[in-house]
């Protein structure tokens, strides 16, 4: 019984600093979508560093056809083009100090996904004030992993439309940026290893008063 009290302790400050990893990546919602589907994508970007940041550039997946940003007050921002004319990259810049330490951004764009989707892997680059780039480019278990949305079977009868021009969208997942990661698996674990602390102190704390 005397180990339940350490245990608890690390419990907490193992939620407390998987929690700050996991929310400071480049993440791009909803986490799952649908093949053919038109779809509202947010482009969440936190800052970790003293230095703020000023300039955000996303590289589109080739399985997904991007038409659309909305603006965001204090940015400004460029679409790169293939030889098609084809949007491939979108660059944010920002007009004034950029997004401080402790403070985190989210752009939207629109565009559908094409039939035979299987996943879309969402390339980043995150640059600072102070000249540094942070490369969200890797794979999972990287320390910098790129924004992964799962892509799912289409149903053949949504998003199947002639045109996304003119369609008037909401995201079709409410687990969009910081709520999206409350909802996920690793967010529940955490959550169960916290109880556990937390019913593990409570203990201890109930035999110390027992003996006093």
């Amino acid at each position: 019984m005397r180990r339940v009290f350490p245990i608890a302790i690390i419990a907490v400050l193992w939620l407390t600093l998987f929690a700050g990893t996991a929310s400071a990546h480049v993440t791009v919602s909803p986490a799952e979508t649908t093949q053919g589907s038109y779809e509202v994508f947010t482009v969440r970007v936190p800052t970790e560093k003293e230095s703020a940041t000023t300039k955000v550039e996303v590289l589109f997946p080739d399985s997904v056809s991007i038409s659309r940003v909305q603006p965001q007050a204090g940015w400004s921002y460029r679409f790169d083009t293939n030889a098609d004319g084809n949007h491939t990259a979108i660059v944010w810049m920002t007009e004034g100090e950029g997004l401080k330490d402790g403070e985190f951004g989210e752009f939207k764009l629109q565009g559908k996904v094409s039939d035979d989707a299987k996943e879309l892997v969402w390339k980043a680059f995150q640059t600072y004030a102070d000249g540094s780039v942070v490369e969200w480019i890797g794979g999972a278990e990287a320390d910098t992993p790129a924004s992964v949305t799962k892509v799912l079977p289409g149903t053949g009868s949504d998003g199947h439309h002639a045109s996304g021009a003119g369609h008037v969208l909401a995201s079709s997942s409410p687990n969009s940026g910081y709520e999206g990661w409350l909802s996920s698996s690793a967010f529940y674990v955490a959550l169960a290893a916290l109880a556990a602390g937390v019913v593990a102190l409570s203990l201890t704390l109930r035999r110390r008063k027992g003996i006093a």
